[in-house]
């Protein structure tokens, strides 16, 4: 049996979630909710994941606080409302599908907060063009020409943090299975643990210990309140000289570890347009190995992942444990059905959909039997 296709299970306080396969669903945004409520699109979206035999799905970036999100189009789990939206919706995709777990990126967008979609040129929106006054670590804009954002006061990182524990409570309380902690991409906790954003002179800037307290003490609440899979994303290194690094990652996940994290995401880049990245397949791969090495957690590797060969040989080698898919499977939703043709593997089907198999893919849906008259 190929790894990719082998089980897996992430631990938790609940006890450990079974995924089928190696095979993550990244959180991809959607630009797509009303009001920071899912809607139609999500539940066609997420009915199209849900059949495309991963191991897990996880919900685009979600916010957690209306000024939260990167766009006034991007998913919300704040209150009754959008919490009821993403539940039900949640619900009927589930009911379209066969089991799979399903993950939810928890974010506060800081900085890059108040942003058009990206169709509509994803820039600063000002207020007068449905946008707020982003907050972040310090008042240090995203783009040089653009009007800074406010730094954020002792109450307000107690009202951000408190924002994360009452959507965790929403996710767990609508059968969500696990949660990941956004802090990669450039989004607020991201900007507190690279010294590009972050210029405070308070208790939450300054060395590596004090710029990561506000990232982990969102982290500590979180996990008081949901005893599922909790996990966090993070950017391995900013590309960018005096940034944030490898080394300050490794010590970041080996204090997650240390207050409960179960698993760690490792991306990179995305807090400064001064990144000068080395692209090519599989180029985030080394910070994931470096990543598992230092603390040991489960880790997903991602980016430019797109061929089955290579994510079963990133599981061979030791250097990830799960891997995550995102546009190439937006590209092929059935990404995963090929993948089980290449390597061997089987996922699970839809009933409608056993009779599509071409010849050679016979056998990934296992020994399933039709019959017509």
């Amino acid at each position: 049996m190929s790894l990719l296709f082998s089980p897996f299970h992430l631990p938790a306080p609940r006890g450990p979630l079974a995924l089928a396969n190696r095979i993550v669903i990244a959180p991809m945004c959607q630009y797509s909710a009303v009001d920071g409520a899912a809607g139609d699109w999500h539940l066609a979206h997420w009915a199209s994941l849900l059949n495309s035999g991963a191991g897990l799905m996880t919900i685009e970036a979600t916010g957690v606080t209306p000024d939260g999100r990167i766009t006034p189009h991007c998913l919300g789990l704040w209150d009754e409302r959008t919490e009821q939206a993403l539940g039900e919706t949640l619900q009927r995709a589930r009911k379209l599908a066969p089991p799979m777990p399903v993950c939810i990126q928890l974010a506060h967008a800081g900085r890059k907060g108040s942003s058009a979609a990206p169709w509509h040129g994803g820039q600063l929106l000002a207020p007068a063009q449905g946008g707020w006054l982003p907050l972040a670590p310090s008042a240090l804009p995203q783009l040089p020409d653009e009007p800074p954002p406010a730094a954020m006061s002792a109450a307000q990182l107690v009202q951000v943090r408190e924002a994360f524990v009452a959507a965790a409570q929403r996710a767990q309380r609508i059968g969500i299975d696990a949660v990941e902690l956004h802090a990669a991409h450039g989004y607020l906790l991201h900007q507190f643990l690279s010294p590009l954003a972050n210029q405070r002179n308070d208790a939450y800037g300054g060395p590596l210990e004090n710029r990561m307290r506000f990232p982990l003490e969102v982290f500590a609440a979180v996990r008081a309140v949901f005893d599922g899979p909790l996990g966090v994303r993070v950017s391995a290194t900013d590309w960018v000289e005096g940034g944030w690094d490898g080394q300050q990652t490794a010590e970041f996940s080996r204090q997650l570890k240390a207050l409960g994290c179960n698993f760690m995401h490792v991306s990179t880049a995305g807090v400064s347009p001064q990144q000068k990245i080395t692209i090519g397949p599989g180029y985030q791969v080394p910070y994931a190995r470096e990543v598992k090495k230092a603390c040991g957690l489960p880790t997903t590797a991602v980016g430019l992942i797109t061929d089955p060969k290579q994510a079963e040989d990133i599981l061979q080698a030791g250097d990830a444990d799960l891997i995550a898919i995102a546009r190439a499977l937006l590209y092929k939703p059935r990404w995963p059905w090929e993948a089980a043709v290449t390597l061997g593997g089987q996922v699970q089907a839809s009933e409608p959909y056993w009779r599509c198999l071409p010849r050679e893919a016979q056998g990934i849906f296992g020994n399933v039997r039709i019959g017509m008259r």
